[in-house]
């Protein structure tokens, strides 16, 4: 019955790991994504208000 277990185990460990790896991955890619659009709409607001624009809605 260990083996069997065992076998369980060492299946779906690599499955398991990839779909962490994947998430963690997705995560980060995600999280640098939504860091650029705020980083670049206070540098659009900065450049709007500097030229007299109105601010974007």
């Amino acid at each position: 019955m260990d083996e069997l277990w065992t076998g369980i185990v060492w299946s779906l460990a690599p499955t398991i790991l990839v779909g962490l790896l994947f998430w963690v991955v997705m995560r980060s890619i995600v999280r640098a994504d939504r860091t650029e659009r705020k980083a670049y709409a206070r540098m659009e607001a900065e450049e709007r208000a500097r030229r007299g624009l109105p601010q974007k809605p």
